[in-house]
């Protein structure tokens, strides 16, 4: 399916239904090892809830007129526990703990062996949304720089060599998801730049491993946490690691931009990959008029050629009540339809 100018997407996650998940305990963690009391479905029930709950995502997305659409990670306590806790080499019964990026300790997957992959995880997830809609269809996965920072490593001789290992299981599960019919790939890295000297190490060579054999359309994100857990005050108005993303073999990079008011230039850093910029602000519960949304695509001109541009919120939308992430969704549909008659005029 060929895309606009501009082309609308999101970044993975859309809120889940009060009825599937309990949002009051969700909303006080981001769960790094799995959380099964998150769900309110029993067991034997669960996935078809979760199927459920994935077309109405869809739904909801084609209908706000989005471009690139994905299955709202329904399925997900978290944008990557689901896939981490699935590979072997994983204790799940001892975790590890890490001080999170909002400075909590946080139960942690423990690597004991080698990191492997013995199954497809998302696979049923991606075929699932292919045979639901017609759309341009996206599926995300955790990196494994961010896998080897969400981890206790008690196995390898250094991080390094663990976030390799990921890399290998995520590029076979990506193999997956391509055959399987996603027609662009995420990989979400938030953790580039909460650690910016081992990224400089080694982050770029783990993610080009993971994309090794990749032909769709990849795009790496990074933003600075789920606004609902990290204030936005707290943020800082630039990236400790972005320049370098650059030597990556992913075709785009995605990035928060509305709430912490970033400053656009960084975007110069990025010449020659195309640039999903985040031009909505989830801190804020208000939903953004048209206008105010389409002033802050025209602002990403001044450092990247429209052709080069895909628009998104900041970051994942599931901590936000459901009828708050519609109504953002319409108006970035809505200001993008404003700028590409302005382009075309």
């Amino acid at each position: 399916m060929a895309l606009p100018i501009l082309p609308t997407t999101v970044v993975g996650s859309y809120p889940q239904p009060d009825w599937l998940v309990n949002r009051e305990m969700l909303s006080k963690v981001v769960p790094r090892v799995r959380m099964t009391e998150l769900w309110r479905i029993p067991e034997e029930h669960l996935e078809q809830a979760q199927d459920d709950a994935t077309i109405l995502a869809i739904r909801e997305m084609e209908r706000a007129g989005i471009d690139i659409i994905t299955d709202g990670e329904m399925r997900r306590e978290s944008y990557s526990n689901r896939f981490a806790t699935a590979l072997e080499g994983i204790d799940l019964e001892t975790p590890g703990q890490v001080m999170a990026r909002g400075g909590r300790s946080t139960p942690v997957p423990r690597v004991v062996g080698p990191i492997r992959r013995t199954r497809p995880v998302e696979r049923r997830d991606m075929e699932f949304l292919r045979r639901n809609t017609d759309k341009v269809a996206k599926i995300t996965l955790p990196g494994p720089f961010t896998m080897s920072k969400q981890a206790v490593n008690v196995h390898y001789k250094d991080d390094e060599e663990m976030a390799m290992d990921f890399a290998i299981a995520v590029n076979q599960e990506l193999r997956d998801l391509q055959a399987a019919g996603a027609d662009v790939i995420q990989l979400d890295e938030p953790w580039v730049r909460s650690d910016p000297d081992a990224a400089r190490r080694y982050a770029v060579k783990a993610i080009n491993r993971a994309l090794e054999g990749i032909t769709v359309p990849t795009v790496v994100h990074l933003c600075f946490g789920y606004a609902a857990v990290v204030p936005g005050e707290t943020k800082p108005t630039g990236y400790a690691f972005l320049a370098e993303l650059a030597a990556c073999n992913a075709q785009q990079i995605s990035i928060e931009a509305a709430q912490p008011k970033l400053d656009l230039g960084v975007l110069q850093d990025l010449s020659g990959k195309k640039v999903v910029l985040g031009v909505l602000d989830l801190g804020n519960p208000a939903v953004e008029t048209a206008d105010t949304v389409a002033t802050r695509i025209r602002a990403g001109f001044k450092y990247v050629k429209p052709e080069n541009l895909v628009v998104a919120p900041d970051c994942g939308m599931k901590y936000l009540p459901r009828s708050v992430a519609f109504g953002k969704l319409k108006a970035l549909s809505l200001a993008a339809q404003i700028v590409r008659a302005e382009l075309s005029a």
